[in-house]
């Protein structure tokens, strides 16, 4: 007899319990039906250090199903303004061309850089309102190959394209 069941605690390494055998089924479901190999992972990091080589801020993430997913991105207060967000977020886009990455995609909050984004290109693909309360979560993307990120909506609606908070 099978059984659902709630749990909260961490399994190995910190990550949920289960989490590897969900992963290992729905990779095999995807591969099966997208092509094997097409959600192979590979991690990046671009990242912004001092003299001494400590980590200041920078960009996390991994190139998989053809895009490059931005998973952390991060500047401290003092690194900002000076240009450090453009060439790390440019230097991550010339590494997912270099992996023959279609794209890029990622996540913002609307109290964070949804401007930033969309003033290098970023177009709003989704947007979560009360996430958290109060506030919108944006998701966001831009190919690298200058397609367009959708068919032309009939509609004529702009709210894909232009990301306001």
């Amino acid at each position: 007899m099978t059984r659902i069941t709630v749990e909260e605690a961490p399994g190995p390494a910190g990550q949920a319990v289960g989490r590897d055998e969900v992963w290992a089924g729905l990779l095999a479901f995807n591969e099966a039906r997208a092509g094997a190999g097409s959600f192979a992972s590979r991690p990046l990091s671009v990242l912004l250090r001092d003299e001494g080589g400590a980590v200041l801020g920078g960009l996390v993430g991994r190139s998989y199903a053809g895009w490059l997913y931005v998973e952390l991105f991060h500047l401290p207060e003092a690194q900002r303004g000076a240009g450090n967000g453009r060439a790390i977020l440019r230097a991550a886009e010339e590494e997912a061309r270099a992996r023959g990455c279609l794209g890029v995609r990622l996540e913002t909050y609307s109290f964070q850089a949804p401007g930033f984004y969309a003033g290098l290109g970023y177009s709003v693909v989704g947007r979560l309102r009360d996430c958290p309360p109060g506030h919108t979560r944006f998701s966001l993307a831009r190919r690298l190959d200058g397609a367009p990120l959708r068919d032309a909506d009939p509609g004529g609606s702009s709210e894909e394209t232009a990301c306001s908070t």
